[in-house]
């Protein structure tokens, strides 16, 4: 047999979906190796960006989280038409994701200690924050504060507020930026994590507002993007403008943490940040 007909045959041969490219480094990753390392480039350390159900798997003890508001989903009240309907496209990402909106959230506990958790989900119209979403997180720290539980948000938001919804959906920059005060008057602790990408009305509003702000690796974060920049001031922008690693050095982050620490991280947070805080209970 010839050597094009083995390897021929051999490909015939090997199931589909073992390997896969890198989306940075364009290495080739075995599929089952990357999964191990919770969708992180096991070459060059790349996070690919996870849905909700992923990041509750990796951040939470295993079964604790309980969803809440679960049926709250956004309208049309523009009845705004751009190619598509909006309410169409609504039905579209509700059926493509089996969400109803961007937000997740719920309570579950990380090494055992309770919490409120939230989830932005970027594959849900690009994680944009629009009523529901501004809802679900306000109404969690609104239940953390009358609890007095630690709450963490992670947001995956490169679509800001969503236009289809108008001036409603930058009330709910005020809105959750309003609780987070509350929850900082309080002295109840919030961990904003910043995922790739973490932009827009999302980012100059509650994830911006953390008592720690938390990113993973090279993620994107900032108001406007940097092409758009660009070509507004008509200037170079500095290397990595708007990485993680530029924000950190600037001071806009705290930390910047790799996914497989990341909820080791967490807990030991909300141990040292509710330790301090049990005399304003």
């Amino acid at each position: 047999m010839s050597a094009w007909n083995l390897s021929a045959r051999r490909r015939r041969e090997m199931p589909e979906g073992l390997w896969m490219r890198c989306s940075d480094c364009e290495s080739l990753i075995y599929r089952k190796e990357w999964e191990e390392s919770l969708k992180v480039c096991p070459k060059c350390g790349y996070h690919f960006r996870i849905g909700s159900r992923e990041r509750i798997q990796y951040s939470l003890d295993e079964n604790s989280f309980d969803e809440h508001y679960v049926d709250l989903a956004p309208s049309d009240p523009l009845q705004f038409v751009d190619r598509v309907p909006y309410s169409q496209r609504l039905e579209r990402y509700q059926k493509a994701t089996g969400l109803k909106d961007a937000a997740v959230v719920g309570k579950g506990t990380i090494n055992g200690t309770e919490l409120w958790f939230g989830v932005i989900d970027f594959s849900f119209l690009a994680g944009s924050m629009g009523s529901v979403v501004g809802e679900k997180l306000t109404r969690i720290f609104e239940n953390a504060l009358a609890e007095r539980k630690p709450i963490v948000v992670v947001s995956a938001a490169g679509g800001g507020a969503r236009m289809m919804e108008g001036a409603i959906s930058l009330f709910q920059m005020s809105k959750t930026s309003c609780a987070v005060q509350r929850l900082h008057e309080a002295g109840v602790p919030f961990i904003s994590v910043l995922t790739d990408p973490t932009m827009g009305g999302v980012m100059a509003s509650y994830a911006s507002q953390g008592d720690v702000l938390i990113s993973e690796p090279r993620a994107l974060i900032g108001f406007t993007g940097p092409r758009v920049i660009r070509e507004t001031i008509k200037e170079e922008l500095p290397p990595g403008f708007q990485k993680a690693e530029f924000a950190l050095e600037h001071g806009l982050i705290d930390m910047i943490v790799h996914r497989r620490d990341m909820k080791a991280t967490l807990a030991d947070l909300i141990a040292y940040l509710t330790a301090n805080n049990t005399s304003r209970a």
